[in-house]
């Protein structure tokens, strides 16, 4: 007895075809994709609030954040040549290479381009620091020494 034999697929014996079994090659339901939908508003209805109502605080989180990458490309420069730039260099010296004293020997671009604080100020810089080798900081949204909340300071040191 022989197989029958459509077009070059034979027949399984067994009765399966990988087309015989529709549901395996299709795709989400409408039902799955609005509970996908509705899961994912009420997340942003409980988030969005809740981050919105400190906008103070994420601005003091970015600036951390912003510190501490421009304090890692500070500790890069100074073990490729030896020292932190100076005051009067500045943290330009991570963007340019610095032409004034201390040289910078092995110097090569630390970062793209230096960031601006959450509240559009440069970030400042002291060698050698009130707090350590170096400072790095910003006097927050009041641009003063000083102060609370989203008006406070935030530097390296915290």
């Amino acid at each position: 007895m022989s197989r029958p034999v459509f077009g070059t697929r034979p027949i399984l014996s067994c009765g399966f075809t990988p087309i015989a079994n529709p549901r395996i090659s299709r795709g989400f339901t409408l039902i799955e994709i609005l509970v996908v939908v509705v899961i994912l508003g009420i997340l942003a209805a409980v988030v969005v609030p809740k981050v919105m109502e400190h906008p103070g605080e994420a601005r003091q989180v970015r600036a951390r954040q912003d510190i501490q990458a421009i304090v890692t490309a500070l500790n890069t420069y100074k073990l490729d040549n030896y020292t932190y730039p100076a005051t009067e260099q500045g943290l330009d010296a991570l963007v340019r290479k610095p032409a004034s004293a201390p040289e910078a020997p092995n110097w090569h671009q630390y970062l793209d381009k230096l960031p601006k604080d959450p509240w559009g100020q440069t970030y400042l810089y002291l060698r050698p620091g009130a707090h350590g080798d170096v400072d790095v900081f910003t006097y927050g949204a009041d641009r003063k020494p000083g102060g609370e909340g989203e008006d406070a300071d935030v530097g390296n040191w915290d």
